[in-house]
């Protein structure tokens, strides 16, 4: 079985905005429903939960079509820091399985904030896993980079061909990644910044495949800007 995880739970301090990103409304939609939406619509996922506060949780499902309500398996909690989210997230999918008699074969792990993605990215995601323990899309970087130790000054130029830019969602083996998260346990996971770090520390295969620019992740006031006016063009 393949179950996805939708990572809702930030409080998107960043934006300065009333409400987190995820639930703002565009075009009388939450943010977050454009990835629901995706899941829902892709036949290589079987279920997903979601990761919220409980203060949303009766809106998200309220707001749910009849393909995602099909497909939900409950909500998990979120933690301290993002990477403690998804491993609330893992355990609950643990659980479901457990008590329903199926196996947990493939986790595919998205955020709310990026909404611009489609089910045509996440199955081809998916597909990409066959043969390896995990899959991150990436972007190649345009700019030339460097490294700087402190800050202020540029330490060494790095090669360009060699630093890519990591997208969501990623995908992993159920197991072998719910294993190399409780590896990390309880300290280690909070120093953790991406989904895939903890694939990468436990030594798990991760393939790169090609991202896309237009699932960017709204992370500024210019970015939801940028995909508001993408949506009122349409």
């Amino acid at each position: 079985m393949v179950f996805a995880i939708i990572l809702s739970g930030g409080k998107g301090s960043r934006m300065g905005l009333d409400v987190p990103k995820q639930y703002i409304n565009i075009k009388d939609r939450m943010l977050i429903n454009y990835s629901l939406d995706a899941v829902a619509n892709c036949d290589a996922i079987d279920y997903f939960c979601v990761v919220a506060a409980s203060l949303w949780r009766d809106k998200i499902e309220t707001s749910y079509s009849k393909a995602c309500k099909s497909k939900f398996v409950g909500f998990a909690n979120p933690g301290e820091t993002r990477q403690l989210s998804i491993f609330s997230a893992l355990l609950l999918i643990k659980d479901y399985c457990e008590k329903n008699g199926i196996t947990a074969e493939t986790v595919l792990i998205h955020d709310a904030a990026r909404p611009n993605v489609t089910a045509y990215m996440l199955e081809e995601y998916i597909k990409a896993l066959s043969g390896h323990d995990g899959v991150m899309p990436v972007l190649p970087m345009k700019d030339t980079v460097y490294l700087s130790k402190d800050g202020k000054s540029v330490s060494e130029l790095l090669n360009r061909k060699e630093v890519f830019a990591g997208q969501a969602p990623e995908v992993f083996v159920f197991d072998k990644y719910l294993k190399a998260n409780e590896r990390l346990m309880p300290d280690m996971i909070k120093t953790i910044n991406g989904s895939t770090e903890p694939a990468i520390l436990a030594g798990m295969d991760v393939a790169m495949v090609e991202g896309n620019e237009r699932n960017f992740k709204i992370t500024t006031k210019e970015d939801l800007e940028k995909f508001i006016q993408e949506k009122v063009n349409k």
